[in-house]
């Protein structure tokens, strides 16, 4: 068999050529990977398998509601099969609730709603740390114009909607994420869609059903706070646990 080509690699996913023109296979790792949302996690055991079935499950999610993306299926443990796209050079971050640089910038309280989900853009540089950058900077640079950043925010918000939903119906709030969006063209007609992942990686989550189960015990601290074993937990409520991954590492992702 003929070695695959291999596209890209970053800290948590590699990319090979895929099997058709405009496709990419995406494997992940269970290396950790800094985002605009949280640390640096260290590498955790059968991660790279969890999020592999977890970004499946959000992204067929996506697409079976008419929000676009890249994913196309899943190929077996830890690789899917995506399209390619040209990545628009932005961390797109949405965030529900003050948490992380976004308290400690503004001085809001960790926890506080926000009074509507804030959208927020990172530059893709990791030598620069993916510095905040605004609407100006993006145009004057051509990294997008206006009609591309008003549609990456309606397709984020959309993304918000589905996730915020889908989580607390298992008893998870979604203070924040952040997504990465691409270019695609069909014909002559372009379109941006959702790329890269929606994982734990890109996520940051707190349990509300532990809160909940703390307050109606009458226990002191039930404010909701960081998801235990954050990527079995959530494949395990999600439904979507494979049977052979059964490690309880417990990374501390959110801060």
């Amino acid at each position: 068999m003929a070695r695959r080509k291999k596209v890209y690699e970053g800290k948590a996913k590699i990319l090979y050529e895929g099997p058709e023109p405009g496709t990419l296979i995406q494997y992940f790792k269970d290396d950790g990977a800094q985002t605009a949302t949280e640390s640096q996690p260290a590498a955790v055991e059968g991660k790279g398998v969890l999020n592999n079935r977890l970004s499946e499950f959000f992204m067929a999610g996506l697409n079976s509601i008419g929000v676009p993306t890249h994913f196309i299926r899943r190929l077996n443990m830890r690789e899917q099969l995506v399209r390619m796209a040209e990545i628009i050079p932005l961390e797109v971050v949405v965030r529900n609730f003050a948490a992380g640089e976004l308290s400690s910038r503004l001085g809001i309280p960790e926890g506080t709603p926000l009074p509507r989900p804030i959208v927020e853009y990172y530059y893709k540089d990791e030598r620069l740390s993916s510095p905040m950058v605004s609407e100006e900077h993006i145009i004057a640079f051509g990294w997008a114009n206006q009609q591309d950043l008003d549609d990456i925010v309606a397709l984020a918000l959309r993304v918000n909607d589905f996730l915020s939903g889908v989580m607390m119906g298992v008893g998870i709030r979604l203070a924040d994420f952040r997504i990465e969006v691409g270019r695609i063209w069909e014909g002559d007609f372009m379109r941006l869609i959702v790329a890269d992942e929606i994982s734990p990686d890109s996520c940051r989550l707190w349990d509300v059903r532990a809160a909940a189960e703390r307050e109606a015990a009458g226990a002191a601290g039930a404010e909701p706070g960081p998801l235990a074993d954050v990527y079995t937990e959530l494949a395990r409520r999600l439904g979507v646990l494979p049977s052979n991954v059964t490690h309880t590492t417990k990374p501390t992702l959110i801060n």
